[in-house]
C-alpha cells in the first residue's frame, strides 16, 4: 500500500511531428500528449480513479512540426517515484512509447513549477526546404532584425480569441550549417499560434521578390492594418528547445554534417528538387535522433 502522497515531476521530450495531429490531446486523433497519457496509464502511473489527466506540455506544436526538446509536468505517487528513479522511469517509457517520441529526462519540482512559464523558447526553420528559396545575401540579417523586439504580432499569427498579441522576440539570426545559411533561428519568451511559420513565409516571399521588406516592416509597426503573408509548411520547423531557469536548455554547439545543399543550376529539374526535399526531410529526422541520443544521458543513482 502507498501513503497517498504525490510528487510533481518535470520531464523533457522530443518527437517527430509528422506522425501526430499536433502535440495537444484531441478526440479521436493521435497526438503526442495523448500517447504519453496512454503509456502512463498502461503502466498504472496515473490515478485510475481520476477521469482527468494531469500531464501537461510546455509548448503546443502543430501537426508536422518536429521537436528537439519540449517539456511538461505530471503528478505521480511519491512512493512509486522513489522506487522507480529517473533511469528506470525513462527506460520503461522508452520500451512502450513510439520510436518517434523520445522521453529524455525527468526530475522532481516544487508545486509552483509551471512548464508554460519558461524563460524562453528557441525555434529553427530550414528555409531552403521551401520551393524556390534563394538566400538573398547580407540583407537577410536586416530582414531578421525587423522581427526582434516587443510588439503586437497579430499579423504574424493565427490569433486566438482572448490571446494577448504582444510578444517579445529576443533574437532572430541566420541558421548556418557548414558555412551555408539554411534558414533562421528565432528566440522568444513565448510565441503565438503559427507565429514562426508566418515569419518564415514572410522571409521566403521577400527572398523571391514577391513582397518588399517595407511591407513586412509596416505589418509589424501597424498591427491595426491587417496583413497576411501566408503560412510556411510545418515540415521544416523544429522547436529546438525550451529553457527554464532551473532546467536550462543545452546550448552545446551542434556540428550538423547531414544537411545536403539543394540542387542548383540551369539543368536542375523540378523532379530533382522534389527528390532532394524528400532526402532533406530525412536529414531533419536524423539530426533529431542524434540529438536525442546525446541529450538522453542520465545521472547514475545508486540504490539505497
Amino acid at each position: 500500500m502507498t501513503d497517498g502522497s504525490t510528487v510533481r515531476l518535470a520531464f523533457r521530450i522530443g518527437y517527430l511531428g509528422d506522425a501526430y495531429h499536433g502535440s495537444q490531446i484531441q478526440p479521436d486523433v493521435k497526438t503526442v500528449q495523448g500517447e504519453l497519457i496512454r503509456v502512463f496509464r498502461s503502466l498504472r502511473w496515473l490515478d485510475p480513479s481520476d477521469d482527468q489527466h494531469n500531464l501537461v506540455l510546455s509548448s503546443r506544436t502543430d501537426a508536422g512540426v518536429h521537436v528537439r526538446v519540449n517539456g511538461g509536468v505530471v503528478r505521480m505517487n511519491r512512493e512509486l517515484w522513489e522506487a522507480l528513479t529517473p533511469r528506470k522511469m525513462v527506460r520503461a517509457l522508452d520500451d512502450r512509447l513510439p520510436k518517434d517520441i523520445a522521453f529524455l529526462d525527468v526530475t522532481e519540482v516544487d508545486e509552483t513549477w509551471n512548464p508554460r512559464m519558461a524563460e524562453h523558447r528557441v525555434y529553427r526553420y530550414r528555409l531552403e526546404g521551401i520551393e524556390f528559396w534563394q538566400y538573398p545575401g547580407d540583407v537577410f540579417n536586416d530582414w531578421l532584425a525587423m522581427f526582434v523586439g516587443t510588439y503586437d504580432a497579430r499579423n504574424f499569427a493565427r490569433l486566438e480569441e482572448g490571446k494577448n498579441p504582444i510578444r517579445t522576440i529576443l533574437s532572430c539570426e541566420p541558421w548556418v550549417v557548414d558555412g551555408r545559411v539554411v534558414g533562421f533561428e528565432i528566440v522568444g519568451e513565448a510565441f503565438l499560434w503559427n507565429q514562426v511559420r508566418r515569419t518564415a513565409m514572410a522571409l521566403h516571399r521577400m527572398s523571391i521578390g514577391e513582397i518588399e521588406p517595407k511591407a513586412v516592416e509596416s505589418a509589424i509597426e501597424h498591427p491595426e492594418i491587417e496583413a497576411d503573408f501566408g503560412v510556411a509548411p510545418p515540415d521544416w520547423l523544429i522547436l529546438w528547445g525550451v529553457h527554464w531557469e532551473d532546467i536550462p536548455l543545452d546550448n552545446t554547439p551542434v556540428d550538423i554534417q547531414c544537411f545536403s545543399a539543394p540542387p542548383t543550376g540551369v539543368g536542375v529539374e523540378r523532379t530533382m528538387r522534389k527528390r532532394w526535399r524528400e532526402a532533406a526531410r530525412y536529414e531533419m529526422k536524423s539530426l533529431l535522433h542524434n540529438e536525442w541520443a546525446r541529450l538522453g544521458e542520465l545521472p547514475i543513482v545508486k540504490h539505497r
